[in-house]
């Protein structure tokens, strides 16, 4: 391993404006998944200490103007990107150790691209948003000549509830927009990152003018901590990012108080190469699998190759994941770390085992790497003769795991990339852009890159189909997921 580099982590939660330790005391290891050994603790919130953010975030909603006072909403978000931005190299050590995330990613999703533009873009929306819509005078059912308006308001109290994936990226954008839009909110961030949320409260309470109660933060390795959120007759909306699974057991359990979803959910997304692609250049996009050992919603895990040109793809492919730099995340030309936990290489070690005994072929990796004696760590993987009906095509493995689908014509390619459970992403090269285009309009999917495009950034909604979730995140349609909608009609004066 490189040198650590050393850093002061909060170890505090914030609750009704403060940062406090857990009301029984009692704290949990944060664990470093490069190499197995504790980082530090942070508190380990309880049920009343869970029910104190939510009565805090319930109290500012209603008894605060800042749901209605947008100037002081938009200072206060460019305060907390202001500190921010003084904190980002202390943040990127953070998130290296505790997600085991590689440096290189921290200068795009993990990190840079997220406190550049995640907050900036909703604070600016709050000068320029619809909030009102003028309809006009028109003939009411009785006759008289009503004036109308469509009004947009925040909904109230939103439970944040974050993966341990991309956690700040999660964080700050579910914050950004709950709060620009004058909602309050409770984050609840993964047991295994905590340290990138109570950051984030630290400056808030420290660096922000954000009242008492606005914005709270609340660790917990019990899981039962974060679905009060969901429970809470207090708590409006759910704004979920995390696997399928629990995204069912959040609109099942929220029915009981009718609550708001946002859910953005897990995929199995599928590159598709048509046949007049430039291979050489098609196959690196299999690298997406390996870029944070795969553990990404959107990250394309099938590619589908023409049957005509399918061992010449599979050559390039093989050639190219084998010499995928992978290993210490502190390296600087690392981009494939290791898994989040044990418990999660156990599952993608036991999908790579089921891929084999359904019939597929182990064309590379596919086990531990012996080099690497601590990190949970899973070599960059590649299965061939893959049929799209076999467990390792439909489920979500959610590790360095790339199978290879063949096809006939563009019909089954785009047959096949939506017969899937999920539709979160995918992509399309072809040497025609009119040719990807037309692909890609027919791909039942939440996003689509074409071509080699990027479908990611703060005015971009991003959500998906089916399984993959409920709403989007970012751009208008993000702003709107965080809103009601007030009609109201007056006689005309």
């Amino acid at each position: 391993m490189a040198d650590v580099p050393q850093v002061s982590p909060e170890t505090r939660m914030l609750i009704d404006g403060k940062l406090v330790d857990a009301s029984q005391g009692k704290t949990f290891a944060n664990v470093n998944p490069a190499t197995e050994e504790v980082l530090g603790h942070v508190a380990n919130a309880s049920a009343d200490d869970m029910e104190r953010a939510i009565s805090a975030a319930r109290r500012a909603f209603d008894d605060t103007d800042w749901s209605t006072n947008r100037p002081f909403r938009q200072r206060c978000l460019e305060q907390l990107t202001d500190a921010l931005q003084t904190e980002r190299e202390e943040l990127r050590e953070q998130l290296i150790l505790e997600v085991g995330c590689p440096r290189m990613l921290t200068y795009g999703p993990q990190l840079d691209a997220p406190l550049d533009h995640a907050i900036s873009y909703p604070a600016k929306l709050i000068d320029d948003y619809a909030w009102e819509t003028d309809l006009g005078d028109a003939v009411n059912m009785r006759g008289g000549i009503d004036s109308r308006r469509v009004v947009k308001e925040p909904v109230g109290v939103v439970g944040a509830i974050v993966p341990w994936n991309y956690p700040f990226e999660v964080s700050i954008t579910k914050v950004a927009q709950a709060l620009a839009t004058g909602n309050t909110a409770v984050l609840k961030p993964a047991p295994d990152t905590p340290w990138n949320a109570t950051c984030i409260g630290r400056i808030v309470a420290e660096h922000t003018d954000i009242p008492p109660g606005v914005l709270n933060i609340v660790t917990s390795s019990d899981h039962q901590v974060g679905e009060q959120l969901t429970l809470s007759p207090h708590v409006d909306l759910i704004s979920f990012t995390g696997s399928t699974v629990v995204g069912k057991r959040i609109m099942e359990k929220g029915a009981a108080t009718l609550k708001r979803l946002f859910l953005e959910l897990g995929g199995k997304s599928a590159t598709i190469v048509l046949e007049d692609a430039d291979f050489p250049t098609a196959m690196m996009s299999g690298l997406a699998v390996c870029s944070h050992a795969g553990q990404g919603c959107a990250i394309p895990t099938r590619m589908l190759i023409p049957r005509s040109r399918y061992a010449e793809g599979v050559e390039i492919l093989r050639a190219t994941m084998s010499g995928v730099p992978y290993g210490d995340p502190q390296r600087p030309d690392v981009i494939m770390g290791p898994l989040i936990s044990e418990k999660q290489r156990s599952r993608v070690l036991g999908y790579i085992e089921r891929g084999v005994a359904d019939g597929a072929t182990l064309a590379l990796g596919g086990r531990r790497p012996e080099e690497l004696d601590k990190g949970w760590y899973v070599q960059p993987t590649l299965f061939t003769e893959v049929d799209n009906s076999m467990a390792i095509a439909r489920e979500e493995i959610f590790g360095p795991v790339l199978v290879v689908i063949p096809f006939e014509d563009d019909d089954d390619a785009v047959r096949i990339a939506n017969d899937s459970n999920y539709g979160l992403g995918g992509a399309v090269i072809s040497a025609s852009l009119e040719r990807s285009l037309a692909v890609a309009r027919r791909v039942r999917t939440g996003i689509v890159s074409v071509n080699g495009g990027m479908p990611y950034g703060a005015d971009l909604p991003f959500g998906g189909f089916k399984d993959s979730g409920i709403g989007r995140q970012n751009g208008i349609a993000g702003f709107d997921q965080y809103l009601e909608i007030k009609s109201m009609a007056w006689p005309a004066g």
